[in-house]
């Protein structure tokens, strides 16, 4: 497909999301789910039967205003317990609808349902956190427009608000309590001061979407892969780390199983957080006549990250003008900050979600201030 009729298809299925995925109109009432949760129950709209209020918010995991919002919801949920509010997430988008090369820059995992657990537990939920990726049968019927979306409903299950949680990303900048303000009045009886406002955030990520991803792998995968030599000037050099940006280093060799097995993953970190100022340099090990096993293997791997193989056949020496208190095998890896500050390192096969996590809390965020924050703090 070329780019010009990619572009096309895009902005159709784009376009064609928007249009036909209406929202839930003021005074309908809610439509009835049966979706799994977190939790391993199966959670139904009856479930919530007794609560004077139902407040059901549509949000995910990759998006980084959800991402912004999801201590809002727990005080939400916490602020609301006991007073006659049940307060239910729902994650709407379909993970195979989500590009890996511009939609997962600022997350530690994707939409899956397994991605939900880790996500719920990182970040301590106390709302049940429901799954609709796999059919978007709820999703459809409720119309969520972006993460996070809002649907409030009364007694009767009525939609009485639907909308924004609040009037800023940046919680600072607050001035409008939306969500609470509608959630105030229908406890009260009264009619709600505004019954729908706009909704900002990432847009929901329907099935039709699909297609954009799998073009997108395509794309990734016919990346040209390259090997280059590196002599131990060149690699006391990296160390230091010059370039700018958070810098990961990995050590490996083809004869090495860990070494294998986890790169895949450190590709996928690459294609994760390229954009932002970030890379990955993958060092072989391997001996100079093993040359075309080491391109072979990376070309396995579609590995088009920058790598590099030792010059030089004394491999102790180039270890040693890495990191001279290096005196162990592959794999070993290390995340440097701009003029070498060591962030982490690890000799044997990385945590990959605390690999990700400190990249995510140690990039800058010049271009979503607060972002940064969020990662650096549990």
């Amino acid at each position: 497909m070329s780019r010009f009729f990619l572009l096309i298809f895009i902005s159709l299925a784009v376009f064609g999301a928007e249009t036909a995925h209406p929202t839930l109109a003021i005074g309908s009432p809610a439509p009835d789910f049966s979706l799994p949760g977190i939790d391993g129950k199966t959670h139904k709209l009856s479930d919530y039967s007794a609560s004077p209020v139902l407040a059901i918010i549509f949000t995910c995991n990759h998006c980084p205003v959800a991402q912004l919002y999801e201590e809002r919801i727990k005080k939400l949920a916490a602020d609301y317990q006991g007073k006659g509010v049940a307060l239910v997430a729902i994650q709407p988008n379909d993970p195979n609808a989500i590009r890996l090369s511009d939609e997962l820059l600022y997350t530690d995992v994707s939409d899956g349902f397994e991605d939900m657990k880790v996500r719920a537990a990182y970040r301590h939920f106390n709302f049940p956190y429901l799954y609709d990726g796999e059919t978007q049968a709820v999703s459809e019927a409720y119309g969520p427009k972006a993460t996070p979306h809002v649907f409030v409903f009364d007694q009767e299950r009525i939609l009485r608000y639907e909308g924004r949680v609040d009037n800023n990303k940046r919680e600072s900048l607050v001035t409008a309590q939306d969500t609470r303000n509608a959630i105030d009045a229908v406890l009260a009886g009264r009619p709600v001061p505004v019954e729908h406002t706009g909704v900002f955030g990432c847009t929901t990520k329907w099935k039709s979407l699909a297609p954009t991803r799998i073009a997108d792998l395509k794309k990734i995968e016919a990346e040209p892969v390259q090997l280059d030599s590196v002599s131990a000037e060149e690699l006391k050099k990296l160390r230091q780390n010059p370039t700018g940006k958070l810098l990961l280093v990995n050590f490996w060799a083809t004869w090495c199983g860990p070494c294998i097995h986890e790169m895949p993953d450190l590709q996928m970190i690459y294609r994760m957080y390229r954009r932002r100022d970030f890379d990955l340099v993958t060092v072989a090990t391997n001996l100079q006549d093993e040359k075309p096993g080491v391109l072979k293997e990376l070309e396995r791997q579609h590995a088009s990250s920058r790598n590099l193989q030792f010059a030089s056949d004394d491999t102790y020496g180039m270890q040693a003008a890495f990191n001279s208190k290096w005196d162990s095998g592959v794999p070993f890896t290390m995340l440097i900050a701009p003029e070498g500050k060591v962030l982490y390192q690890k000799q044997g096969e990385i945590d990959i979600l605390e690999v990700r996590r400190l990249i995510l809390g140690n990039l800058p965020d010049p271009a979503y201030v607060g972002h940064r924050a969020y990662w650096a703090t549990n």
